[in-house]
C-alpha cells in the first residue's frame, strides 16, 4: 500500500536528555526527516510533546503548588519556544509549519470535529506541517487526552492516516525490561494479541511525559483495530522515521 500521510508522534523523554533539557540534535533530525518524506509526497503531521519542559527551562520551579494550574503555565510558556524551535528548522529545509492546538472535545462529532478536519485538510493541500500538541492552557480535566498518544491517533484518524508513528526512548516492545539481557523486542502485535503482561515484567521508569509505555500499547492496538499501521520505536535513533517508512525492521509493529 502506496504512503500518503503519516502521523508522527514525539514524546517529552526523546526530546530531552536526562537533565529534562530539549536536545537541538533530536528536533533538527526529526525536521531533516519529515523533509526527507515531503520530498517523496509524504505529509507528515507531528505531534508534539515538550511544551511544558520547555516552559519549565525558562521559568525553573515556580510557587504555584496546584499541579494543573503549574503544567497550564509551563506549557502556556513553553508553548511558543518549542514552536519558535520548529519554525526555524523546518525553514532551513524550505518548509513550513503551522501549530495546531486541540482539546479532546475537539474531536466530538458535529461541528468541532468538521472544524478540525477542515483545517488539518487545508493545512495538507498547501503543504504545510501540522504541528500538533494538547492545548493545555485551556484544557479542563474532563477534555483533557489523557496523552499525546491519544491525541496522534485521534489526529490519524481524523486525517485518515496510512501510518502512526510513537517515537519513545525504547527500541519498542520487550518481554520485559528493554535493558535485561533475556528480553527479546517483539517485531510484530495484532490487535487482539495479549501482550500487556509484558508491559508490568517492563517496570520501566517514565520521564516528565505523562504518557507511559502501557498506555502506547493500547493506543498502538486500538489504532491498529482501525486499519492504521503503527509503530513504537526509538525517537532517539537516526533515520527511525524514514526507515520504518522503508519497511525496515524497525521497533515493534502493531497490525489489525
Amino acid at each position: 500500500m502506496e504512503v500518503k500521510r503519516v502521523v508522527v508522534k514525539v514524546g517529552t523523554n526523546v526530546l530531552t536528555n536526562k537533565d529534562n533539557r530539549i536536545l537541538g540534535p533530536i528536533l533538527k533530525e526529526l525536521v531533516r526527516q519529515i523533509s526527507v518524506l515531503y520530498e517523496r509526497d509524504i505529509m507528515v503531521v507531528l505531534v508534539s510533546s515538550g511544551s511544558a519542559i520547555a516552559g519549565k527551562e525558562i521559568l525553573g520551579e515556580t510557587n504555584i503548588t496546584d499541579k494543573s494550574t503549574r503544567r497550564q503555565v509551563y506549557s502556556s510558556v513553553g508553548q511558543p519556544r518549542l514552536m519558535r524551535h520548529y519554525y526555524s528548522l523546518f525553514s532551513d529545509y524550505g518548509m513550513r509549519c503551522a501549530q495546531v492546538l486541540a482539546t479532546k472535545r475537539d474531536f466530538d462529532l458535529g461541528v468541532h470535529r468538521d472544524n478540525m478536519i477542515n483545517c488539518y485538510e487545508g493545512l495538507l493541500s498547501e503543504g504545510i506541517i501540522p504541528i500538533a500538541n494538547e492545548d493545555d492552557a485551556v484544557s479542563v480535566t474532563m477534555s483533557m487526552f489523557t496523552d499525546n498518544d491519544e491525541l496522534a491517533s485521534l489526529v490519524a484518524e481524523l486525517i485518515d492516516a496510512d501510518r502512526l508513528i510513537i517515537l519513545s526512548d525504547t527500541d519498542g516492545l520487550y518481554t520485559g525490561h528493554p535493558d535485561d539481557k533475556n528480553s527479546k523486542k517483539i517485531s510484530e502485535v495484532t490487535h487482539d494479541q495479549d501482550v500487556e503482561q509484558y508491559v508490568k515484567a517492563s517496570g520501566k521508569k517514565e520521564g516528565e511525559g505523562r504518557g507511559g509505555m502501557a498506555s502506547k500499547l493500547k493506543i498502538a492496538k486500538s489504532t491498529a483495530k482501525k486499519e492504521i499501521p503503527t509503530y513504537i520505536a526509538n525517537g532517539k535513533k537516526q533515520n527511525v522515521i524514514v526507515d520504518i517508512i522503508d519497511n525496515k525492521k524497525i521497533g515493534t509493529k502493531f497490525i489489525h
